[in-house]
């Protein structure tokens, strides 16, 4: 049975590194197989820039750019006080729950904005002004 252990490698598979540039009775010298004038043939010309094009305007160049800027960081989600009528009394309202309940999605942060709440609440986000007077008017609290 064929295990990887028992593979060898087969004699063929490695070959000799190519020795140029070492006078003409060696097969490879005068031009070490760079062949004939040019850029490539030239000392310290070993890799071209990402994006060369042989000279002509490469093409991120003559594409139209977007202008402005985007933020990578994630904008919170509005989510209004009256929002929170689903909660139980005593119930504590972070991402968590507020992703178990629908309110928000997976990965997205949330801000409490102002309305009317009837219900007592342990808050632990961020909120506006309005948004904690409320809850604090509804026996609540903010963390």
């Amino acid at each position: 049975m064929l295990k990887l252990h028992t593979i060898k490698k087969h004699p063929k598979s490695t070959h000799r590194r190519k020795v140029v540039g070492r006078g003409i009775g060696s097969g490879h010298g005068t031009y070490a197989t760079r062949g004939n004038k040019g850029q490539t043939k030239r000392t310290g010309h070993t890799k071209m820039p990402v994006g060369f094009e042989g000279g002509r305007q490469p093409l991120m160049r003559q594409l139209p750019k977007l202008r402005g800027f985007r933020s990578l960081s994630a904008k919170s989600a509005p989510v209004s006080v009256s929002q929170l009528d689903i909660f139980k009394d005593g119930d504590t309202v972070d991402l968590k729950s507020l992703v178990q309940k629908g309110i928000i999605l997976e990965g997205q942060k949330a801000k409490l904005l102002a309305g009317e709440i009837k219900r007592k609440l342990t808050v632990k986000l961020p909120v506006s002004a309005a948004a904690k007077s409320a809850i604090e008017k509804a026996g609540g609290s903010v963390e």
